[in-house]
């Protein structure tokens, strides 16, 4: 998962549709929102057939099942490598088996990078082998690594303060977490800051809200005009550590060894499933999930949990028999890690159409017992979408909060699209998040469960009503 938007200059034009047409604010012959209010609530019957097959049903751990053989099979699936084309090929292979229509494959040009062998070694004050993680995109070291002394910044004001100490050095940060969309910064622009003022390398402490010694990996950016220097995410408890030791006026000095590399872009794919819509099957509710992940662990929590949630949501439909007015679209993204870079181009292929699309869907902060749903959209969009989501009072996850968002659907969402994504354990998530420890041990059968019988409901309402979502 990754924070960062993605904003296109730009106005949409949204035109009246001849058939399933969109609320405006304007339209003479738009329904009183009791109206809309009534036929949301006739769905309730539905909702709760949803939720008993997901929860209670045949159905039920089948999401976690699924994951399970995946990740096991395959590992990790980092973008370019063969393992991420083997996920691909076998969901193809299984949506196919699932019964679901117009299985596909969307061609992308995806990043390539490799970590290699890599270390770090505190020299002095004493010896101490560190557990490290380089950083997506990163260049290597030198063949005998980069042996330099350290200066520990607690934030880039003080790296700006302190900036003739840290040429010639290595730049430890030691930011405290405040939470992911803030403190990532330092993960993403703290090579190219530390690089500015002439460090050799930097190492970030690791983007987490725990530790037990445990690095976490993303991605980072270079800048034109900027050295490109190594970097790599280093354990919260050896950047305080040093924090301490500097501090008390201790040299620090460390060896790093890094034999990360970029090669030339992979060809991969995004992967695509429908039910088609029965009444206006041009239109479009969109559920994803990145079936990529980063090259620690198995890539089961961020974001196996979501793509097949996402998956799972239009099995329940099928299994049910149901078959709503829009058609409901599967997309599992490639390369979300690098950048939401499957997302961008699915959005280059498919904006044409952007009028067609009532709701994008993704899950990719994880899928424990969820909070509720965040949204970003009209007021009236989400007025509807507060209705739909009183029917999972069966599950007692009802709320709608504000910040829809996902790397791969704020393409859309900038562009005046209705987003949805799940809200749930964000603690939790982030203690894993990137880390060895995304495997499935993290994973809770019951809790994906839920998760799923959420996202199946809310995306047959929305594609199965006679409106589409209204826009600003």
């Amino acid at each position: 998962m990754k924070f960062l938007l993605f904003t296109f200059v730009g106005v949409v034009h949204l035109f009246s549709l001849n058939s399933g047409k969109a609320i405006y604010k304007n339209d003479n012959s738009q329904r009183t929102f009791q109206k809309i209010k009534e036929e949301v609530a006739r769905y309730g019957d539905v909702a709760k057939a949803i939720i008993n097959l997901a929860v209670y049903g045949k159905a039920q751990n089948r999401s976690y099942e699924r994951l399970a053989l995946l990740v096991d099979t395959v590992g990790p699936r980092p973008s370019g490598s063969k393992s991420l084309e083997k996920a691909i090929q076998i969901m193809y292979q299984n949506l196919q088996e699932d019964g679901l229509e117009n299985v596909h494959l969307e061609p992308v040009k995806i990043p390539h990078w490799e970590r290699g062998e890599e270390s770090a070694v505190m020299l002095e004050p004493r010896i101490h082998k560190m557990a490290i993680l380089g950083l997506g995109s990163s260049i290597g070291t030198p063949p005998e690594g980069i042996t330099a002394e350290v200066l520990v910044v607690t934030s880039f004001e003080e790296l700006q303060r302190r900036a003739r100490e840290a040429r010639g050095k290595i730049v430890v940060y030691n930011q405290p977490y405040v939470n992911y969309s803030k403190t990532v910064q330092y993960r993403v622009r703290g090579a190219v800051e530390a690089a500015k003022v002439g460090a050799l390398a930097s190492l970030i402490r690791s983007v987490a809200s725990f530790s037990v010694y445990s690095p976490h990996t993303g991605i980072q950016e270079y800048q034109d005009g900027v050295p490109k220097i190594p970097t790599a995410c280093i354990t919260v408890e050896d950047a305080e550590m040093m924090s301490r030791m500097a501090s008390r006026g201790n040299r620090i000095v460390i060896q790093l060894k890094m034999g990360a590399k970029n090669y030339p872009d992979a060809d991969s794919f995004n992967t695509v499933a429908e039910i088609i819509g029965s009444k206006y099957p041009e239109q479009v509710v969109l559920v994803s999930g990145h079936l990529d992940s980063w090259d620690v662990g198995q890539g089961a929590m961020d974001d196996g949990g979501g793509a097949f949630i996402s998956w799972e949501a239009l099995s329940l439909i099928k299994d049910l028999g149901l078959r709503p007015k829009r058609t409901l679209r599967l997309v599992l993204w490639t390369a979300e890690e690098q950048g939401g870079i499957g997302g961008f181009q699915y959005y280059q292929s498919h904006k044409a159409n952007i009028s067609n699309y009532s709701l994008v869907m993704e899950s990719d902060e994880g899928t424990f017992l969820p909070s509720g749903l965040q949204f970003t959209g009209s007021e009236k969009a989400r007025a509807i979408v507060e209705e739909v989501m009183t029917l999972l009072q069966p599950v007692n996850i009802t709320q709608v909060f504000r910040a829809g968002e996902g790397t791969d659907i704020n393409f859309w969402i900038q562009a005046g699209v209705p987003g949805a994504s799940l809200l749930d354990d964000l603690y939790k998530y982030f203690s894993f998040h990137h880390s060895h420890g995304d495997t499935m041990t993290v994973m809770d059968p019951k809790q994906m469960n839920v998760a799923a019988a959420v996202w199946a409901v809310v995306s047959y309402v929305i594609a199965d009503m006679e409106e589409m979502l209204p826009r600003s």
